[in-house]
């Protein structure tokens, strides 16, 4: 294989890359293959080692009733460990077969086990001896190269639909971050807007464009500096994502029609959609909601980068909607800490995918360091985060917000291309792993460098377009947000309203989806969403003392007047969700 920044030869042999230390000090989160995931960087959260027969589980209560849900805990055979104060809840170990139990004691709100995050404090899976930094990282795919000749991502906005974003250094340079709308259940429950609670959407926000405030805009990071993949591009946040992860697929659907219908409003320019979201769902991609908004998104000329899931063996298909053939399906590689591609592999758990379909192509998705959120669901999982900017995160996630930042580099060098020729490009040019799995690498590992240098192909494909009118429940697969015992099932959103899946497929298509700030006949957000409320920072107004999450109450956790009547949700806004998933509701 010929040298990562040369002529590119598919054959295998090792490629020399530079590859630097970064200091251990870089706490990590661990990420692991799980079935079903809200977001797709499967992240976990640090408990007590599992005893026999117990699971690690997250326990929120009503306030002021921590000592009885503690007691209710003991009393079916488990142990309560670290306070999780922020969400009102504790970090638990629990027999399996007891998390139904804990559910219906009064006082206690959810209990998500081991299915959306991951309760480990063990190292991180296959991460290298010594860590490498984001640089470096970046140096692997070529975007260093790119940033030489003065290529960041300049004029290139990336939306990014996940849990919010937090004014820290790296993020926080002057026009740096535009937040679209909140349509988080944080904010239903009245919560300040934007806010990463969780800790996930900031981490992938540095990925992607992070930039230190000392770095001045079109130059490179210093020694210490911290830089994402595109520097100089812009964050579009859409927070749709709650402290705790959870999310239904209708508020995705609402954000990617947001972006749609925005993507050129008030002076934005968003060429990028970085959805590091997944379900389990099976539905055919041809008619399913999900896949149909991304593929609009596509065909108004926005690549959609897709996180193809963290479910490896345990479910080869790839997650919802990185399962339609048009957007970008990106899958994890492991670098070893090494400077050759020889040895590069693709993680267990990243979703190998199947007959019908592939990821497209992989990039860098272990133990990738980025921006922290204090405070957060993700930074209280890793004491050891304190007094440091950065915490390591692996998946699909990671991966997919690498590819966005290396697609704002391509879209900053080439703005004429469309999404069809961006996938051909980043495709054709990828350098095949010759020690991992030609089938969960796809096409490759990623170099933009290359990418940007190879002719621009007359691309255009061809694959049966989706019509959006099949069924938004089996879109959600068995990803399901609940309110105690109850389940949001059935063709409803968040709110109860009906859909109408043609109906809404006409609309997104002619980007009528969203009016004055309407979706599917239910105000969902703010009316005005004009230019002036996106000028300049876009962080007035909020609560944030940059330490911790000082001041916010979370009050809404406890859920109170939320109801459940027949198919639909009695209310008109929600105050707090949870997941229920099948690997343990059914036991």
């Amino acid at each position: 294989m010929a040298d990562r920044h040369g002529t590119r030869s598919r054959a295998p042999g090792p490629r020399r890359r530079n590859v630097a230390g970064w200091p251990s000090a870089v706490p990590i989160v661990t990420a692991v293959a799980v079935a079903v995931a809200v977001l797709a960087g499967a992240w976990s959260i640090p408990a007590p080692a599992s005893g026999a027969g117990l699971v690690g589980v997250i326990v929120r209560e009503v306030p002021g009733h921590h000592a009885e849900a503690v007691r209710a805990v003991e009393r079916l055979g488990g142990d309560a460990g670290r306070r999780l104060s922020l969400i009102d809840g504790f970090a638990a170990r629990l027999p399996l077969r007891a998390t139904s139990a804990l559910q219906r004691v009064p006082g206690v709100v959810a209990v998500t086990p081991d299915g959306s995050l991951r309760l480990s404090s063990s190292d991180d899976d296959g991460s290298p001896s010594t860590a490498i930094s984001i640089t470096d990282f970046a140096a692997a795919i070529g975007a260093t190269e790119l940033w030489k000749d003065h290529v960041t991502g300049a004029g290139v906005d990336v939306a990014l639909i996940d849990s919010g974003v937090v004014p820290v250094n790296g993020l926080t340079a002057s026009g740096k971050v535009v937040n679209g709308p909140d349509l988080s259940f944080d904010r239903q429950a009245g919560a300040p807007p934007y806010l990463d609670a969780f800790g996930h959407g900031t981490h992938l926000a540095g990925i992607i464009a992070g930039r230190d405030d000392a770095i001045a805009a079109g130059d490179g990071p210093g020694a210490g500096d911290f830089a994402g993949i595109a520097p100089g591009a812009r964050i579009v946040s859409v927070k749709v994502a709650s402290a705790g992860g959870e999310t239904d697929v209708s508020q995705v659907i609402a954000a990617i029609d947001w972006v749609v219908q925005h993507r050129n409003s008030g002076g934005l320019n968003i060429r990028v959609l970085n959805l590091s979201f997944g379900t389990d769902g099976t539905q055919d991609y041809a008619v399913d909601p999900l896949a149909y908004a991304v593929e609009v998104a596509w065909r108004k000329g926005i690549v959609v980068v897709t996180a193809a899931g963290n479910a490896g063996e345990h479910r080869r298909a790839l997650a919802n909607p990185a399962l339609d053939p048009y957007v970008l399906a990106v899958g994890a590689a492991d670098l070893h800490g090494t400077r050759d591609v020889a040895d590069d592999t693709v993680p267990a758990w990243s979703s190998p995918g199947d007959a019908s379909r592939a990821p497209d192509l992989v990039a860098p998705g272990v133990a990738v360091p980025s921006l922290r959120s204090p405070g957060s669901i993700l930074d209280l999982a890793a004491p050891s985060a304190s007094g440091s900017r950065l915490i390591r995160g692996s998946g699909t996630s990671q991966a997919a917000a690498v590819v966005s930042g290396a697609v704002a580099l391509l879209l900053d060098d080439r703005p004429q291309l469309t999404p069809d020729q961006v996938k051909a490009l980043l495709t054709s040019s990828a350098a095949t792993l010759p020690a991992a799995d030609p089938d969960a690498q796809g096409a490759g590992l990623l170099d933009v460098r290359a990418a940007s240098r190879a002719p621009v192909p007359n691309s255009v494909q061809r694959w049966p377009r989706a019509s959006g009118t099949g069924s938004l429940d089996a879109a959600r697969g068995s990803v399901r947000v609940e309110a105690g015992t109850s389940v949001l099932h059935g063709e409803r959103d968040i709110f109860g309203a009906a859909w109408d899946g043609k109906e809404w497929a006409e609309q997104s298509l002619d980007g009528k989806s969203w009016d004055d700030g309407k979706w599917n006949g239910r105000t969902w957000t703010g009316k005005c969403l004009c230019a002036a409320s996106w000028s300049g920072l876009s962080w007035s107004g909020l609560s944030w003392s940059g330490l911790s999450w000082s001041g916010l109450s979370w009050s809404g956790l406890s859920w109170s007047g939320l109801s459940w009547s027949g198919l639909s949700w009695s209310g008109l806004s929600w105050s707090g969700s949870a997941w229920s998933t099948a690997s343990w509701s059914s036991e």
